[in-house]
């Protein structure tokens, strides 16, 4: 049993006694190992930051009529909020020791919890197998400089890309899958390495741009329309959420990677040292590069690799062009890879294992064709964002049900087993006032995120759906409880 400020919990049962519907050597409670530490978090934090989405992220916030100044203003409140409900995500995943699909069934049941981990894994596959393409397209770029015979390659067409294009994403795409399937070890080695060394990449360009900038740069510089003061506010509280929205995946199945942790504190000094305080660093230095841009083309550069072919050095290029796509292949593997490799071996865990669920995640990513999901506003935003827009809610529940409901007291043995009278079987293994909270949330907020009446307030979808799953999972349960607490 897990209680709030205890040690992490020893389950009682042995794996034999488990359901083999429900459990599986990856699935399994966490063992004697716990190698996460505040360093290991800390750089977790960096991979999954610094990218290209990231920095796009950060300075399309200039849009809203934000200054530079203010724009690092807006993230620096996000990751505010982001530091909040990771901490009570993280600690409730250190404390039951569980990955994120786990979690899920205290909430949903034990079959139930499938509905939230595909949730996320379809937001995750999709954008792995975009930010695999954006990256690919930086590698493009440098092999037609090194190769200037490659042009043809460049100009032939197959499904909507070029025979080169092809050649760059399938070698990206084999890389990370070469990772991912030698386990989550590899993946805290990676997030090791890869958050420094890109620190050290995205300085340098920093540096570039400046100089060519005569470094100076004009931090009151606006790409959107000047605001007067509540409008001014109204923006920068909207950036804000807008960045909230832009990690919530991660926050929400951020157990797959804090149940590994020693402790709790360990996870709260990680989460404040790389989200919050590296989070911030590096907005402030994307708005840097932007505004430098801006003085050197009138206008901020919103995409990097436009700032790399820039570059005449081949040895710089190299360098660059390596950082942009080792980004992409660490946030990658962090956000987008372990997320749905658990959340298809939940499906099935008997037949399905954590490698061979990365395997999946990385065949759909290709079947799906990326390019052409990224090319489709429409896609991009109906699809992956509407499904996207569902995770503040399942947040909201699952925070809700555990810190307020369950009141940190969990049986793990039970999460892994399919008798009818299990304490997280609830009704034919799901959990009716979960789903019942989550189609009603849901509605709700994607009408705000998509109801063009809504749109002054469709960047508080997530703020809308979590506050409101949450109170409407927290009214169910009072008058109709699924399930008892365990005692104190």
């Amino acid at each position: 049993m897990s209680a709030p400020g205890s040690a992490p919990p020893t389950p009682t049962a042995t794996p034999a006694a488990y359901s083999p519907r429900l459990y599986n050597a990856d699935l399994a409670p966490r063992g004697r190992s716990a190698p996460w530490r505040t360093w290991d978090l800390f750089c977790w934090w960096m991979s999954a930051w610094h990218s290209l989405g990231s920095y796009t992220f950060a300075i399309g916030l200039l849009v809203l009529g934000l200054t530079g100044w203010q724009v690092v203003v807006a993230v620096f409140g996000g990751l505010l909020v982001l530091l909040w409900g990771c901490n009570l995500m993280g600690v409730a995943g250190q404390r039951v020791g569980v990955p994120f699909p786990v979690f899920a069934r205290l909430s949903f049941g034990v079959f139930g919890a499938n509905v939230p981990a595909l949730l996320r894994a379809v937001v995750a596959v999709a954008w792995y197998g975009i930010q695999t393409y954006l990256a690919s397209l930086a590698v493009v770029t440098l092999a037609l400089k090194l190769f200037p015979s490659a042009a043809g390659l460049a100009g032939t067409d197959l499904l909507g890309m070029s025979g080169l294009g092809w050649i760059c994403f399938l070698a990206l795409w084999a890389v990370q899958l070469a990772v991912l399937t030698r386990g989550m070890e590899a993946v805290r080695k990676l997030s090791d390495v890869a958050g420094p060394v890109l620190w050290i990449a995205i300085a340098a360009l920093a540096l570039w741009v400046l100089g060519r900038a005569g470094w100076s740069v004009d931090w009151n510089h606006r790409e959107g329309p000047a605001l007067d003061g509540p409008h001014t506010v109204a923006a920068i509280v909207s950036g804000a959420f807008l960045t909230v929205a832009f990690l919530s995946g991660p926050m929400l199945n951020f157990a797959d990677f804090s149940r590994n942790s020693p402790d709790a504190r360990s996870i709260r000094r990680g989460n404040a040292l790389g989200l919050l305080v590296n989070g911030t660093a590096f907005a402030l230095v994307s708005v840097v590069i932007a505004l430098a841009s801006a003085e050197v083309h009138g206008a901020a550069v919103t995409d990097p690799v436009e700032l790399v072919q820039d570059i005449d050095s081949v040895t710089l290029l190299l360098v660059a062009t390596v950082a942009i796509a080792g980004s992409a292949v660490g946030i990658n593997i962090i956000l987008n890879f372990v997320s749905p490799a658990y959340d298809f071996a939940n499906l099935a865990p008997s037949r399905i294992s954590f490698r061979t669920g990365g395997v999946i995640t990385a065949v759909v990513s290709l079947v799906v064709m990326p390019w052409q999901l990224y090319s489709s506003p429409v896609a991009v935003n109906y699809f992956i964002g509407g499904v996207g827009a569902l995770i503040g809610p399942l947040f909201g529940i699952m925070i809700v049900d555990y810190h307020l409901v369950r009141r940190g007291r969990v049986d793990v043995d039970a999460l892994y087993s399919a008798d009818p009278a299990g304490r997280y079987h609830y009704r034919r293994g799901t959990n009716p006032n979960a789903v019942a909270a989550l189609a009603g949330s849901g509605v709700i907020t994607l009408l705000v995120a998509f109801l063009p009446a809504l749109g002054p307030v469709s960047a508080y979808s997530w703020l809308v759906g979590c506050l409101g799953g949450g109170a409407l999972y927290l009214l169910i349960e009072k008058v109709r409880p699924a399930g008892a607490p365990l005692p104190d």
